[in-house]
């Protein structure tokens, strides 16, 4: 009898606990679709970089924020809702927005996207059909603004489908101003994060735990890197390092970047980062020949920017990558000719082409400024 009763109760609680899964199966179908619809969190951030062309290394949080703008209801009135996205040189800003452009939610959200810079946007009445419909604009704006092309430009997004977005692509944080909505900040990575990613371009698939003497010359680089260069720099030094995992090559690259960093000082004044930006000449002889004549590069702008200006004739000039001059200085080509610092993997695909004149070349004037700009 007592065995009976007990048997009794195991069914019982056998078929509460049957329908109880039933339920949580029932319910995994709504579960599912839920997950398909948010983004997925990495615990390894730059292993899904290596592999996933969708992923932006340490710009995770901003990328979902430039997603939830273009993504959200248009303005409930008046013109399109704008908003800037604000970084100091090679920090991501145009690789940032290019993936959130080739994001499929967003190629479906908008009829077109419409990618304009600072020599084209004050045309933009010129693309009044697509401009009827919703659309996602891009504008990259390099240098001051004149105000009455701001607000010619103004007026007409005021005639634009409400539904439509617009994005500011800019160094300087005067364009804060420029947006209607909380603009979006786009810093250097903090120094953990560099270091991780320049060891990880560095070595490749070997484990930094298993060389802890390159792992510290790598630190060390890494440390001078993100507090003074950039992520085409780190990119640059570690292609060239990975290549020969020798300990004495790599203590030669650390005594090369110092040395590079020193003269550069002593001719010029300033650190070699602050000469590129200002598209100043830079010598880079004791870093890349440290044995042959001297070399200096005229740096230009990343191919695409609405800032290259590079002429035909020089078009046509022989290239040669800098990594490869680095390992064979006997590349080097006779007379004028292109170098290539860095070609990104990553959309939109830069790539840094800088002009090496043949011989002592003079310095590249700055570009003049309006007097009314915003």
């Amino acid at each position: 009898m007592v065995l009976l009763e007990r048997t009794r109760s195991y069914l019982v609680d056998l078929q509460g606990s049957l329908e109880s899964l039933e339920d949580v199966v029932a319910s995994m179908t709504e579960f599912v679709v839920l997950l398909g619809g948010c983004d997925r969190m990495l615990r390894r951030p730059y292993d899904a970089y290596l592999y996933n062309d969708n992923i932006v290394f340490g710009l995770h949080a901003e990328k979902q924020k430039l997603l939830n703008f273009v993504l959200q209801h248009g303005s409930p009135g008046g013109a399109p809702a704008v908003l800037s996205t604000i970084g100091g040189p090679a920090v991501g800003k145009r690789t940032l927005v290019a993936h959130v452009c080739k994001d499929e939610r967003v190629s479906s959200h908008f009829s077109s996207i419409l990618h304009l810079n600072g020599d084209s946007f004050c045309r933009i009445g010129d693309h009044g059909r697509l401009l009827s419909a919703k659309v996602f604009l891009v504008v990259e704006l390099v240098s001051d603004v004149d105000e009455e092309a701001w607000a010619k430009f103004c007026s007409t997004l005021a005639s634009m489908d409400r539904g439509s977005k617009v994005t500011i692509v800019r160094r300087s944080k005067n364009s804060e101003k420029l947006g209607t909505v909380k603009p979006i900040f786009l810093n250097t990575l903090a120094y953990e994060e560099f270091s991780y990613l320049f060891k990880t371009l560095a070595f490749g698939s070997t484990d930094p735990a298993q060389n802890l003497r390159l792992a510290r010359i790598a630190d060390e680089l890494a440390r001078s890197l993100q507090s003074d260069w950039s992520l085409v720099a780190a990119n640059l030094l570690a292609d060239v390092m990975k290549r020969n995992m020798n300990l004495h090559f790599w203590l030669g690259m650390l005594r090369r970047s110092r040395r590079f960093v020193w003269r550069n000082f002593s001719m010029f004044g300033e650190h070699p980062q602050l000469l590129v930006r200002r598209r100043h000449q830079v010598d880079v002889s004791d870093f890349v020949l440290p044995s042959a004549s001297p070399l200096r590069i005229l740096p230009s702008c990343a191919a695409g920017s609405s800032r290259a200006e590079v002429t035909e004739e020089r078009k046509l000039l022989p290239k040669v990558r800098i990594v490869d001059l680095l390992v064979d200085p006997g590349v080097r080509p006779q007379g004028d000719f292109n170098v290539v610092s860095w070609e990104s993997r990553l959309p939109p695909y830069n790539s840094f082409v800088h002009f090496v004149p043949n011989g002592v070349a003079e310095d590249t004037p700055l570009p003049g400024r309006k007097r009314k700009s915003i």
